[in-house]
């Protein structure tokens, strides 16, 4: 038996703007829950604070996901079948250095460029690295988790 499908799960204090950093930043959609959550409202199975206005549909207020373009979902729901990653509303902030994160891979000669993108999304730099093996870019996400740009 393998795995069917995985996502990564990172808690936010703030979900909706860390999908929307991360979709920019990755090429990801924000996936569309909208049909499933209004069918559910409908049938009264959640309430009406389980959701919030997203881009100008219904989302869920606690949770929200990013998926890559070219993966299947499934459309009743929104919900990706591939390569995700969801952002959990978390009431703590974080306090330490992460045991995982991302890397940015850049076009060749284009890490400057796109460090500067990622800046103008929310993005700050926290320090360059340059060693016998490589040279990136670590960089903290609007809530503060590190990733590296290379």
């Amino acid at each position: 038996m393998t795995t069917l499908h995985w996502k990564l799960v990172i808690d936010a204090t703030d979900p909706h703007a860390q999908a929307a950093f991360w979709g920019e930043t990755l090429g990801y959609e924000v996936e569309d829950n909208s049909a499933l959550i209004e069918r559910l409202l409908g049938f009264g199975a959640v309430p009406d604070e389980a959701a919030v206005d997203f881009r100008g549909r219904r989302a869920w207020r606690d949770l929200i996901a990013v998926r890559h373009p070219d993966d299947p979902y499934e459309e009743e729901t929104g919900v990706g079948l591939g390569r995700r990653i969801l952002f959990q509303r978390v009431p703590e902030a974080k306090t330490g250095k992460n045991r995982l994160h991302l890397d940015v891979h850049s076009a060749p000669g284009c890490r400057d460029e796109e460090v500067t993108r990622l800046k103008g999304l929310g993005a700050t730099v926290e320090r360059h690295v340059k060693e016998p093996g490589g040279e990136w870019v670590i960089m903290r996400d609007p809530e503060g988790n590190e990733f590296c740009v290379h």
